[in-house]
């Protein structure tokens, strides 16, 4: 019961933060068919302002920290971040009536990073008095960038081979229609590239199927879109200059005041394809409540690798747990909705926030922390 108690507490306090209550407000101001916009141009410069703010605190951290020693948790974690999208590809994709592309944006979200998670984390461990590395923390643009990359690339490839099937299908329509055409009517339109029988066609069938998607063009034009270009802008600037006096003074005065306003948006626009996700919304709720522990379980196992090999502190097996249960609510929606525009916000945005998020604090913060206590004493 105490268990109960406490998770009910932590998802009330989460239904009344600044985050999920503007999310809230904005699916209300929709449903209400409120005459209220954001012009896209706000929109647009808000999440350049958020996504700039969270490169350069992770480039900051990034080039303070001991990278000979954060070098294997760092692979770790954007492995982690590559897995937990091709597990959503594979699990939730596969569902009876779920979207591709929003189970492929989910599991993209789930693999990005939420900082309030971390937060969360951190302060938990404080509690406990664990002990974690200074650099630990930092770990979380390898897995965040990774994870929105691959949801991205994956979308794409999906579309272009989806957008590949319909040609050939439409190809067969007009391949049936003129054979028929040349039946009736003793005419074929003049076409050489055209095939005149099935073998023909099938061939040519054959020859499409054979061709390969290229990745490297879709991850380049992935890391071109303009919210990747500002986290990772955001991320160099950190490592390469020393932009603290300005991060302090404007960046991160302005920056939870910008994250409600984008909510805010993101409400409504969930708002408006909510219909979308009615048949389906039972898959999502058992997604979001396995996948923050069995991606968190993941993390503390590659976690528990480098404390093995490289002498990775118990509380930096838990951090890297920690935010491989997390989901983004902040890098995460505004780049899936540029990368993935196809993808509903509803069914990635609302099964994170309104579940994901609650039961990885939760549930999940405290698990961590009593495994690494067992199996490494918390030092």
């Amino acid at each position: 019961m105490d268990f109960l108690s406490d998770f009910l507490t932590r998802f009330g306090d989460k239904l009344q933060s600044p985050t999920l209550g503007f999310l809230i407000g904005g699916m209300i101001i929709a449903a209400v068919n409120s005459r209220l916009q954001i012009p896209d141009a706000i929109y647009k410069f808000i999440v350049f302002m958020l996504l700039i703010k969270v490169g350069l605190s992770g480039g900051i951290a990034i080039r303070n920290a001991n990278l000979a020693q954060m070098l294997l948790p760092a692979v770790f974690a954007a492995a982690i971040g590559i897995i937990i999208v091709l597990i959503a590809r594979n699990t939730l994709a596969r569902l009876p009536k779920v979207k591709v592309v929003d189970a492929i944006a989910t599991g993209g979200l789930f693999g990005a990073v939420s900082g309030s998670t971390l937060a969360a984390g951190l302060t938990m461990m404080e509690s406990e008095a664990m002990q974690y590395e200074p650099w630990a923390a930092a770990l979380y643009p390898f897995m965040d960038i990774p994870a929105l990359v691959t949801a991205i690339v994956l979308a794409s490839i999906y579309k272009s081979k989806e957008s590949q099937t319909v040609g050939e299908d439409i190809t067969q329509q007009e391949y049936l229609s003129k054979q028929a055409v040349a039946a009736g009517a003793g005419e074929y339109p003049s076409e050489p590239d055209y095939p005149t029988t099935r073998q023909e066609y099938r061939n040519q069938q054959r020859e499409q199927q054979g061709k390969r998607v290229e990745i490297w063009p879709i991850v380049k034009e992935s890391l071109q879109g303009s919210a990747l270009s500002a986290l990772l802008l955001g991320l160099a600037l950190g490592i390469l200059t020393r932009p603290e006096s300005v991060y302090e003074s404007f960046f991160n005065p302005l920056f939870r005041g910008l994250l409600s306003v984008l909510m805010l948006v993101m409400g409504m626009e969930a708002w408006s394809r909510i219909g979308e996700l009615r048949k389906v919304a039972q898959w999502y709720v058992v997604y979001a409540a396995a996948a923050p522990l069995l991606h968190g379980l993941i993390g503390f196992g590659l976690g528990y690798l480098a404390h093995v090999t490289t002498g990775f502190s118990a509380g930096g097996v838990v951090i890297l747990a920690v935010i491989a249960s997390s989901s983004s609510d902040i890098s995460g929606p505004p780049t899936l909705r540029a990368g993935i525009p196809k993808a509903n916000p509803s069914a990635y945005i609302g099964s994170s926030t309104a579940l994901g998020t609650p039961i990885a604090i939760a549930v999940g913060i405290p698990l961590y922390i009593g495994l690494a206590q067992t199996l490494m004493g918390g030092g």
